[in-house]
């Protein structure tokens, strides 16, 4: 990271634009991007997310931003030694935003400032001194002076390097301060073991209940690695395990992850749910008569149930315009149970929430079955366990045998 990046994330966290800040410094709104980037890699955070088009701040970017205040205020300093802090604030900023100093410079003069030498300094770092001696002439360039008086005996700080010294010292103390909270932060993650699951319908659900009794279990063994469990859709669990964000993932279709381990969890069916006080006695009717909102196309479960509900009322009135899809199970289940919807669940899904809706079973048998997916590490492999073990004890399955290729694309053929 240099000066002029941490100047422009911070400007962007302040604002909340990278559009408003590459006007204002006048830079291109990608230059400004990076800039904010690099800060969310540095510090192992994200500080900003797009939503509809528009930046959005995230709640950690709050506490970063206090920590890059001295920093900032330094640059300010900084600006005053070069003489820049005369100017309007216009040329000020576009100036603080295009600083090339980079921390590792920094870090490398106040080195060389305590070793009083510059090749004692580039032993401690393990550089050459050359590179260290091109790298202090570059800095000195910049800031239009010397910084140390080589003498015999080494290296002395001038009088505008001891100046130097002390805005340096401050913005390698604010840095320090922010990447070793980055630093705790990333330790945390590499111990803590990741469990995304498809969203339960609540509570009660075979789903919530697995998780339950796995954190339980899991604090009781005092394993080294933390839980954490994250709810998704399956299409967000397949790309958060391909790409390393979790390590187990719960879901009713494996498509798409034959390179990973899987085992399947149980086996169940499909049903629909409808309103208590319903009183129609087939499905056709149920989907003819009643809005529909089920799982969005990006489950397994959903996608299967939207060619269902398609197929079995070819002359619906208003096809399309009363389906609602929903990656909410629990609004699904508030919708079905209050507002007179129908929707679609596995069956398993479906028995915990019977006092709520009415259970009706499909004219054909639809086969579903949900599985579990993990990568390489034996912390996953050993929490796979105590999923499997537990959605055995509630669901009166057989413990799973671990799934063929060839079952999975039968599967996956008639879902």
């Amino acid at each position: 990271m240099h000066l002029g990046a941490l100047f422009i994330a911070s400007h962007v966290l302040t604002s909340g634009s990278v559009r408003e800040t590459a006007r204002r410094f006048q830079l291109s709104p990608s230059t400004v991007s990076t800039a904010i980037h690099n800060l969310e890699t540095e510090l192992a955070m994200k500080l900003t997310e797009r939503a509809s088009g528009e930046l959005v701040t995230l709640i950690a970017s709050g506490r970063v931003l206090e920590g890059l205040a001295p920093i900032t205020a330094a640059i300010a300093e900084f600006g005053q030694f070069t003489d820049h802090d005369a100017a309007a604030a216009e040329a000020y900023e576009a100036w603080a935003s295009r600083i090339p100093v980079k921390i590792v410079t920094i870090e490398r003069f106040l080195e060389v400032a305590d070793q009083g030498s510059i090749n004692r300094a580039a032993r401690r770092l393990r550089l050459g001194q050359p590179q260290l001696s091109l790298q202090l002439a570059n800095l000195e360039k910049f800031l239009g002076g010397r910084l140390f008086e080589r003498q015999a005996q080494g290296s002395v700080l001038t009088e505008e390097g001891r100046r130097a010294y002390q805005i340096f010292m401050a913005i390698s103390q604010a840095w320090n301060d922010l990447k070793s909270s980055a630093d705790e932060r990333y330790r945390r993650t590499a111990r803590s073991l990741r469990i995304g699951s498809i969203i339960p319908t609540g509570s009660e659900s075979w789903v919530a209940r697995c998780l339950g009794v796995l954190v339980s279990e899991w604090n009781l063994r005092r394993n080294n690695n933390a839980i954490s469990l994250v709810s998704m859709t399956a299409d967000d669990l397949r790309e958060a395990l391909k790409n390393g964000r979790i390590d187990v993932a719960i879901l009713d279709s494996v498509f798409g992850l034959e390179s990973f381990r899987h085992r399947e969890l149980l086996q169940t069916d499909m049903v629909v749910i409808a309103p208590r006080d319903s009183t129609e006695t087939s499905v056709a009717d149920l989907v003819a008569g009643h809005p529909i909102c089920m799982p969005s196309p990006r489950t397994g479960l959903g996608h299967a149930a939207m060619a269902f509900s398609y197929e079995r009322a070819p002359d619906r009135r208003f096809r399309g315009q009363d389906i609602t899809a929903a990656d909410s199970l629990p609004v699904i289940v508030d919708l079905v149970a209050n507002h007179g919807y129908v929707s679609f669940l596995g069956r398993v899904s479906a028995l915990p929430i019977a006092d709520k809706v009415r259970i009706v079973d499909l004219d054909v048998h639809l086969p579903m079955s949900y599985h579990v997916a993990f990568n390489h590490r034996k912390a996953a492999a050993d929490a796979c366990t105590v999923i499997i073990e537990a959605a055995a004890r509630m669901t009166s399955q057989p413990v799973a045998h671990t799934v063929r290729q060839a079952d999975i694309g039968t599967r996956e053929t008639a879902a």
